[in-house]
C-alpha cells in the first residue's frame, strides 16, 4: 500500500464521532440497566418506559450509523478502496500518531461498552421469557387450560385430549 497523506480533519471528525457513539452507548447501557430493574421488580410501567428509551436511543444510532457511512466513504477514497473494506486500522493510517493512537483507544471501550449492552440485554430478555412463561402457567391455571407440552402419562395433553367412550343411562 502507498503511503497516505495524513488528514488531520478527518482524525478530529473520527473521534468526535466516536465519542458520540460512546456516549450514545452509555445511555443505551444504562436503559438497558434500568429495565432490568424494572423487570426483576415487576414494574410493567417501567419496563415500558425503558423500551421507549431504547427505541429512542436506537433511533439516535441510526443517524450515528449514517454519519460512519460517510466517514467510511471518505476515508475508503483517500485509501484507494471502497468504503466497505475499511476499517479503523486502515484509518489511522490517514490519521497523525496521537490521533490514531487515541481512537483506537477509544474504539476499545466502544466495543467493550457493545459487548456488556448485548449481555445485559440478552439477560433482560431471558428474565422477560421466564416471567411471560410464569405468567402463561397462572392464565392456564385460572382457566383450568392443560399445560403445553408432555403430560404426565407421556403424551402430549394436547394430542391425547379426554374423550367418552361410553356415555350410558340405566
Amino acid at each position: 500500500m502507498i503511503a497516505q497523506a495524513v488528514d488531520p480533519s478527518l482524525a478530529t471528525e473520527v473521534i468526535a464521532h466516536i465519542e458520540t457513539q460512546i456516549d450514545s452507548a452509555r445511555r443505551l447501557l444504562g436503559s438497558v440497566l434500568a429495565q432490568g430493574v424494572a423487570i426483576r421488580s415487576r414494574d410493567v410501567e417501567g419496563v415500558l418506559a425503558h423500551l421507549t428509551d431504547l427505541k429512542t436511543e436506537m433511533a439516535r444510532r441510526a443517524g450515528l450509523e449514517r454519519t460512519r457511512g460517510e466517514l467510511l466513504a471518505r476515508a475508503g477514497r483517500a485509501l484507494g478502496v471502497e468504503a466497505a473494506g475499511v476499517t479503523l486500522e486502515a484509518m489511522t493510517s490517514l490519521m497523525p500518531e496521537a490521533d490514531a493512537d487515541r481512537a483506537l483507544r477509544l474504539s476499545s471501550e466502544l466495543k467493550g461498552l457493545l459487548a456488556e449492552i448485548a449481555r445485559e440485554h440478552g439477560i433482560n430478555r431471558a428474565l422477560m421469557r421466564q416471567e411471560l412463561a410464569f405468567l402463561d402457567h397462572l392464565v392456564r391455571l385460572i382457566g383450568q387450560q392443560p399445560e403445553g407440552g408432555y403430560a404426565a402419562h407421556g403424551g402430549n395433553e394436547r394430542a391425547a385430549p379426554f374423550h367418552r367412550v361410553l356415555d350410558t343411562q340405566a
